[in-house]
């Protein structure tokens, strides 16, 4: 697939998916997503004063954004830090794209040639970094980072938006995401979807908003400690039927049967529905006001 290269808004470029009908990013800028939403929550500046190596789990790869990003957070701070990435993508000519339009020369110097290695030939094994890029659906390339024992200080959620691709936001998928979490990690993702958010608490993980462009997403870790409180509007949203997962018991449904599942599924609940939540909590707005 041929991709043409998008501005956005902070002068970084996205390209355009037609399988999923949506960009790689959001338009308000690319780079700034991929550190305000992915980068800052995961918290890698503090892991790379306090640490002398750090693991990364990119899944959805895409442009390399968030890996980029995350190498010029971690070297910012500690230029000896062994970093050890596994990335997952399912279509080889995104970031092979990338590299041939030279999108990644936005970042410092030696991260544009370390992620041009790892584009064209899946895997870099150099000074400070290893890398391996694994090619296919998520859903069975996760299993062989859980065959590894790869424990991740920071994982990068970043696929589609879940109605576009709700087979990597299930409970079954993101309970193997989880077990790919160290104690210590924290998993970022751009999404603040309540059927997500389940998915992260069956899976065990304790989860909060974060602010990244003016927009909500999400920070999830082991521990309830490490993150502030949800509000008690957030609360409150995991109640309706906006909170019912996508289910996916054999990781290999299609689309169309994932969301059927889950629509019925909201069809035959009693649950609140999120415009009469919206509702509620607009009036409570007016009223405080």
């Amino acid at each position: 697939m041929s991709f043409t290269p998008e501005p956005t808004s902070d002068g970084s470029y996205t390209f355009f998916s037609p399988d999923f009908e949506e960009t790689f990013h959001s338009q308000q800028g690319a780079k700034q997503e991929a550190e305000e939403k992915f980068i800052i929550p995961a918290a890698l500046d503090q892991k790379a004063q306090a640490q002398s190596s750090i693991k990364l789990l990119d899944i959805c790869y895409g442009l390399g954004y968030n890996t980029a990003s995350a190498l010029e957070t971690i070297w910012k701070v500690n230029p000896h830090c062994q970093v050890e990435l596994i990335a997952l993508e399912l279509d080889y000519s995104v970031p092979t794209a990338t590299i041939d339009y030279k999108l990644l020369d936005a970042w410092s110097s030696s991260i544009p040639d370390l992620l041009t290695t790892l584009a064209h030939q899946k895997q870099v094994n150099q000074d400070y970094f290893q890398g391996e890029l694994l090619i296919g659906d998520a859903r069975q390339t996760i299993q062989q980072v859980i065959a590894r024992n790869f424990l991740a200080d920071a994982i990068f959620l970043d696929p589609f938006s879940p109605p576009h691709c709700p087979q990597l936001w299930t409970v079954e998928f993101l309970a193997l995401v989880a077990q790919c979490l160290h104690e210590n990690g924290r998993l970022t993702t751009y999404s603040c979807a309540a059927a997500m958010r389940t998915a992260l608490d069956l899976a065990g993980l304790a989860y909060t908003s974060t602010m990244g462009m003016n927009r909500r997403s999400t920070v999830a870790s082991w521990k309830q400690d490490d993150l502030p409180p949800l509000s008690e509007q957030d609360l409150e949203h995991q109640k309706t039927r906006a909170a019912i997962p996508y289910r996916d018991l054999t990781l290999e449904d299609s689309v169309v049967t994932i969301l059927k599942r889950r629509q019925k599924e909201q069809q035959d609940c009693t649950l609140e529905t999120t415009s009469q939540w919206r509702k509620r909590w607009w009036h409570k707005i007016l009223d405080n006001s």
